[in-house]
């Protein structure tokens, strides 16, 4: 067991939440009850989520997605309403770290994806360094990307959008978890064969035919579901705490 101001200490030195500019708050969103034996981790700080974790008899919820954005309605009704009731009632904590998660060098989801999909970073580019640039673990060569797609796909365990004009092999890869595709044109400027993301937009599609650059979008939560159990599996053993990740699907 440890306290609430303790955990956060914990949270906040391994993720300097201070170094980003971020769209919302990152640290603790809802103070709950003064003392933490168990931890529940997912992406999104949903009703679903909250409701398994008091199930799960947690005291404390770190994910991804938090509930407060900027420029958001600031209302307390609806879905915010119960979402904020349930964790009231119930005196549970929530953490939520947004980009210092998809940054953190060894737990975060950028960090944590390229473990997934085989590959080690030796570079960064993006707004605040965000985009990984790098290559298969293993020293690999992709024989174009049909077959790169498919090892996405049995990496991820779902399908991928692939926008891919030239048949190449890859060995240059860039990679940034979630909804990052305006950052394609910085990847390609790294001169990267291949860019994997959660989402595509319209731009992006054209971006790829016109450069040559393959664009493979993998599913925002599916690329974002590694770093918040990785990081809070991390913190609660470092502190003698259970822990729990709970997924919750969602097909995005």
């Amino acid at each position: 067991m440890t306290d609430l101001k303790t955990l956060l200490k914990a949270f906040d030195q391994l993720l300097q939440p201070e170094r980003f500019k971020d769209y919302g708050p990152n640290g603790m969103q809802v103070e709950g009850r003064p003392h933490v034996q168990k931890i529940v981790s997912g992406v999104t700080a949903s009703k679903e989520l909250i409701e398994a974790a008091i199930a799960a008899k947690a005291d404390a919820i770190f994910v991804h997605h938090g509930l407060f954005w900027r420029g958001q309605d600031g209302r307390v009704v609806g879905w915010m309403k119960a979402r904020l009731q349930s964790l009231l009632i119930h005196d549970i904590s929530l953490f939520a770290y947004h980009l210092p998660l998809d940054a953190h060098p060894q737990w975060g989801n950028n960090a944590q994806l390229g473990k997934v999909l085989g590959l080690q970073a030796d570079a960064w580019c993006g707004d605040q360094n965000l985009v990984s640039v790098g290559q298969s673990q293993s020293g690999q060569v992709f024989e174009g990307p049909h077959a790169f797609k498919a090892h996405l796909e049995q990496r991820l365990g779902r399908q991928v959008t692939c926008v891919a004009p030239v048949e190449k092999t890859f060995s240059r890869i860039a990679w940034c978890s979630g909804g990052a595709q305006s950052y394609f044109e910085s990847a390609i400027e790294q001169g990267v064969d291949a860019f994997i993301t959660g989402e595509i937009s319209e731009p992006q599609a054209h971006i790829a035919k016109e450069t040559g650059v393959a664009f493979f979008a993998c599913g925002h939560h599916a690329t974002e579901r590694y770093g918040a159990p990785a990081l809070a599996g991390h913190v609660a053993a470092s502190l003698g705490l259970n822990h729990e990740f709970i997924e919750i699907h969602n097909p995005a």
